[in-house]
């Protein structure tokens, strides 16, 4: 069994597809709509084949995403380089920068849904 996505509900498409792909850089590679009307947009990973998976489907509604529900995490090679980036593009940083036990270094910002992003510098070995 392999791992493929990850569908997130949006709001607004546009303000999702800011984030993701501008601010987070990662890349649309495929954009279809659903037999009940839902745009979809895939975007891939950096240097991984997961995706993630954005449905926007304004008839059910704008999007709630209740705190502590769910969060993506990405690893990177430095964090500071990430804070600057996020702050670039109008990301807030929610939560950190934190250093954990093991010296890895974290922070969280989130989406314009308030889905809940993970920024992780490892620590060294």
């Amino acid at each position: 069994m392999k791992y493929a996505h990850t569908r997130f509900r949006v709001s607004n498409m546009d303000a999702s597809l800011k984030f993701y792909r501008d601010v987070l850089g990662m890349k649309v590679v495929e954009e279809s709509t659903s037999p009940r009307g839902s745009k979809l947009v895939f975007l891939q990973f950096p240097e991984n084949d997961a995706e993630l998976e954005l449905c926007s489907f304004p008839d059910s509604g704008n999007v709630s995403v209740p705190e502590d529900l769910v969060h993506l995490a990405f690893e990177v090679d430095d964090l500071d380089v990430w804070m600057k980036r996020l702050k670039e593009g109008g990301a807030p940083i929610t939560e950190g920068p934190t250093e954990s036990r093991s010296g890895s270094r974290f922070l969280f910002t989130e989406d314009p849904d308030k889905y809940e992003i993970e920024i992780i510098q490892r620590g060294k070995p």
